[in-house]
């Protein structure tokens, strides 16, 4: 199987596409300053002791407290030893107001805190090191025996007293000696934590894990890799560097592509990202799975669709029922869906086409870094199993609740929309001469566009080297844009700005000002119109005269009903 890892980075996103057979299998994005928080250490204060949960809240410094479970508060048992008696009581191990270093193990959702974890595991290129545990374990994708033995042994032997290892996939073939540097590395930055706990109040963080670049070349950029490829020149020679580093041998695979040719485009990866948002994929055959997404669970069904077979019912099932199998596991990935998941398979009487597919999903699942444990069929035929949730669902990154059906789907956000208007503005400039450019989209993604005094305007200006205006249509759906070429700065003025200056117009002041509490905003076409000392008249009728007219914005004052300028401290009184 070939494997790559093809990675997009600019200033305003980073998208880390895995795939496998030319096949989208994962996809890790960050966008903005939109701060990852899996793997990260605090030192935090303990605000709530719940002991009909059996856990405790605790502040780390963000919006929502944490949660910390009673079984993540104690010590790891070493594997295949049981705890004596019963799990003692949350109130044994916590108080309000103690301090306790915890490690977030699960990231915050839409309306829940970060999961944390006071047994810390922290990672290196070969090892994990945890400092609360006393044994040594071997990653399970190593399935030589001999070979998880011998490594084992040699974990044990450079194991630190009182300290646990695992050994990563990627020791595979490794001896003891090489496992030096990743032990050394790993022991100075448990100790830059503890000393750190020691001096710092809480709550405060004491560790940040790093970069998404870093992460993946530590994590994914393993032998089986086979091409790593990076548009980005920093990022490529970041790469090279690390691997100098970690792995030398493996330099030779890191590819630079040029920004120009659109990695994004080239590998259709924006195409495969849009239909990993749709409920209905369509299988080969021409079967089709259906997956919901809801708070407590994921439902996955599987339907034989246009696909009608060739020998029989069975065969026709199972064929169907096999190719789901290989799409789902997929999916899973892809998607990051974590937590209980049960499948609907299609109904097969043969309780050996059933042990095929269970043991085949089990095979296909093994691909995947992220443990998913297959907990049989039930009897009602449907196939329960769960997968760890680690980091953000895919949707969460790109999707936020739909404003137009009150939550009950989801739409692009601002930014995801934002982001891609601009992609296409490189590329319409890539295939035609532009001299300047209107951008139209809702007013929501305009503002996104623009940025705070237009600051954001102005860097895409200064990229791409040609006049740009954005104007905010309230018509327009929030996924939807539009680019128009314009060939002068008059004309793009023209299109783009809907008043003058000295001009009078009657429209509503519709909310007061966020940075100005005097000011009221008004808009005409989209177009932002501050309305000086109009806070009073937030939800009224008035006749405007405006006052100057500037790229993003044009200022205006309020005309009293003979047509004078409206002295508003007199109509306040």
């Amino acid at each position: 199987m070939k494997t790559e890892i093809l990675v997009h980075a600019t200033a305003e996103e980073t998208w880390v596409a895995v795939l496998e057979n030319r096949v989208l299998v994962e996809l890790y994005v960050e966008q903005g300053k939109v701060e990852r928080l899996g793997g990260n250490v605090y030192k935090g204060r303990v605000k709530d002791v719940l002991p009909g949960m059996q856990a405790a809240f605790v502040d780390i410094g963000l919006e929502r407290n944490a949660f910390l479970y009673v079984a993540d508060a104690v010590a790891r048992p070493t594997p295949g030893t049981a705890r004596d008696g019963k799990p003692p009581n949350i109130r044994q191990l916590l108080k309000p107001g103690q301090e306790v270093v915890v490690q977030v193990v699960k990231e915050p959702g839409e309306t829940k805190g970060a999961r944390v974890s006071t047994n810390l595991s922290l990672p290196g290129r070969n090892l994990v090191l945890m400092p609360g545990a006393d044994h040594v374990g071997v990653s399970r994708r190593i399935d030589d025996e001999k070979e998880r033995e011998r490594l084992r042994q040699a974990a044990k032997n450079i194991k630190p007293s009182g300290m646990g290892l695992i050994v990563r996939t990627v020791a595979a073939g490794m001896e003891e000696d090489e496992f030096a540097q990743d032990m050394d590395f790993l022991l100075r930055l448990y100790k830059t934590i503890k000393r750190r706990s020691r001096t710092m109040t809480a709550p405060a963080i004491l560790y940040r894990d790093l970069d998404l670049v870093y992460r993946i070349v530590r994590d994914l950029f393993t032998p089986n890799v086979d091409r790593f490829v990076v548009d980005s020149q920093e990022v490529y020679e970041r790469a090279l560097e690390l691997l100098n580093i970690m792995s030398p041998e493996l330099q030779s695979r890191v590819e630079y592509f040029e920004p120009d040719q659109d990695l994004l485009l080239t590998y259709a990866l924006e195409a495969d990202v849009e239909k990993a948002f749709r409920r209905k994929v369509w299988l080969k055959c021409g079967g089709y799975i259906v997956i919901d997404q809801t708070e407590a669970l994921t439902a996955i069904d599987v339907n034989t669709g246009k696909f009608v077979g060739s020998t029989s019912l069975q065969a026709t099932v199972l064929k169907t029922n096999l190719e789901a199998v290989k799409e789902i596991a997929r999916q899973l990935r892809l998607r990051n869906i974590g937590g209980i998941i049960v499948v609907d398979f299609i109904d097969m009487e043969d309780p050996e086409a059933k042990k095929q597919v269970v043991t085949t999903l089990e095979e296909q699942l093994k691909r995947d870094k992220v443990k998913a444990t297959v907990l049989g069929l039930t009897k009602l035929g449907l196939v329960e199993m769960t997968r760890k949730q680690v980091r953000r669902s895919l949707d969460s990154v790109f999707l936020k609740p739909c404003p137009y059906c009150e939550g009950r789907g989801k739409v692009l956000s601002e930014q995801a929309v934002g982001l891609k208007a601009r992609r296409e503005i490189h590329r319409l400039l890539a295939q035609q001469p532009v001299a300047t450019l209107l951008v139209e989209a809702h007013p929501s993604v305009a503002s996104v566009l623009i940025g705070p005094g237009g600051k954001s305007l102005k860097v895409l200006e200064k990229n791409v080297g040609i006049p740009i205006q954005v104007r905010g249509v309230e018509s327009m759906h929030t996924h939807d844009f539009s680019l128009v070429p314009l060939t002068s700065k008059k004309e793009l003025w023209e299109a783009a700005v809907p008043v003058r200056e000295g001009q009078v117009i009657t429209t509503t002041v519709d909310e007061r000002h966020l940075t100005k509490p005097k000011d009221g905003v008004a808009r005409v076409e989209g177009f932002v119109i501050d309305v000086e000392n109009g806070a009073d008249f937030v939800g009224q009728t008035v006749q405007l005269k405006i006052t100057k007219v500037l790229r993003t914005y044009a200022k205006a004052r309020v005309l009293a009903s003979n047509g004078s300028e409206a002295n508003t401290h007199y109509l306040h009184l």
